[in-house]
C-alpha cells in the first residue's frame, strides 16, 4: 500500500467500544489508512476475534491493531488504556468514545434516580474518563482529534427516552465546552449523532418490525444504518481531513431527522406505559 494511501501512517488511535458494531467499522476504517489502533472493551472474547481479523489488514496497511480489556468507567483503566495507546510513538493522535447506551424505556415519572444516574454515568461519565486522560496528552503533545457517539436523541425529542435524550444532549455541550476550551492546543472535540443503526446493542430494535416501520417511514434514504456509515463519518473527524473542524455534532441517520423523530407511542401505550403516565398526571393534577 503506497503512503499516499495511507493518510493515517505514524498515528495512534484509541477506541473505547472498539468491539461493537460503530466501533469494528470505525477501528477498521483507522487501521486500513495506517494508523496503530487499539480498541477496548469489556468482553476479551469480542476484542480478540476482532484485533484477529483485523492483523492482516494491519500488516498490509503499515498500522497496527492491539486491545485491551477496559471498563470505561474505571478511571485507573482508561488511564492505562492511553498510554498503551501511546506506546508505538510517544503521541495519542486520535481517540473515539463509542461507550454508551440506554436503561430501558419508561415514563418520565416514573424514571428512578438509580436510572437516570446509570444513563449519565454511561453516556457522559464513560467520555470525560477518555477526554481527560486522552486530551491531556494531545494537550502535552500539541494537538489531536477527539470524537464522542451522540444520537439524534441528542437534539429530538424521544417520548419515554427522557434520561437518554438528556444525557446525550448533555454530551454534546459537553464536547462544544472542551472544543472551546482545547482549541488553542489544537486539540479538536466533535460528535456524531447516528440513527438507528444496527449493532450489538440495537438488535431488539432494528430486529422489531414495528420499531424499524415508524423510523423508515421518517427517512428519505430508507433503510436501517449500519456500522460503517458512523464510521465514516468518525473517520473523518478524528482525521486531517477535518483539521478545521470542532465543536460540531454531525448527524447520520438516513435524514430521519428532517422530519421528526418516530412516533413509538402506540407501541409504548400497548405495553401500559400509556396509562401509567395518565394515571401519574392525574395524581399531580388533583
Amino acid at each position: 500500500m503506497s503512503e499516499g494511501s495511507r493518510p493515517l501512517a505514524g498515528m495512534t488511535a484509541v477506541v473505547t467500544g472498539g468491539a461493537g458494531g460503530i466501533g469494528r467499522a470505525t477501528s477498521e476504517l483507522l487501521v486500513r489508512d495506517g494508523a496503530h489502533v487499539v480498541i477496548a472493551g469489556r468482553t476479551e472474547s469480542k476484542l480478540t476475534d476482532h484485533a484477529t481479523r483485523l492483523a492482516p489488514l494491519a500488516g498490509d496497511s503499515g498500522g497496527s491493531i492491539r486491545y485491551m480489556v477496559c471498563d470505561a468507567l474505571n478511571d485507573d483503566q482508561v488511564k492505562a488504556l492511553v498510554e498503551m495507546t501511546a506506546e508505538p510513538t510517544g503521541r495519542v493522535d486520535m481517540a473515539c468514545g463509542i461507550v454508551g447506551g440506554a436503561t430501558g424505556a419508561a415514563p418520565i415519572l416514573q424514571f428512578t434516580v438509580d436510572q437516570l444516574e446509570s444513563t449519565m454515568r454511561q453516556n457522559i461519565t464513560s467520555f470525560f474518563l477518555l477526554l481527560r486522560h486522552a486530551g491531556s496528552a494531545m494537550v502535552r503533545q500539541g494537538g489531536g482529534s477527539i470524537v464522542a457517539i451522540s444520537s439524534m436523541q441528542g437534539s429530538q425529542s424521544a417520548p419515554f427516552f427522557g434520561a437518554y435524550c438528556a444525557a446525550k444532549a448533555g454530551l454534546e455541550m459537553f464536547c462544544k465546552v472542551a472544543a472551546d476550551e482545547l482549541g488553542e492546543f489544537n486539540v479538536r472535540v466533535n460528535c456524531v449523532r447516528p440513527g438507528l443503526t444496527d449493532t450489538d446493542a440495537t438488535q431488539g430494535m432494528v430486529h422489531n418490525d414495528e420499531v424499524t416501520d415508524a423510523y423508515l417511514v421518517q427517512q428519505p434514504i430508507g433503510r436501517v444504518g449500519q456500522g460503517y456509515d458512523i464510521g465514516a463519518a468518525v473517520r473523518y473527524f478524528l482525521g486531517p481531513e477535518s483539521s478545521w473542524t470542532t465543536g460540531q455534532a454531525l448527524t447520520v441517520d438516513g435524514g430521519c431527522s428532517l422530519r421528526r423523530f418516530p412516533d413509538l407511542t402506540s407501541m409504548w401505550r400497548q405495553r401500559g406505559l400509556g396509562d401509567a403516565i395518565a394515571k401519574q398526571t392525574q395524581g399531580i393534577v388533583d
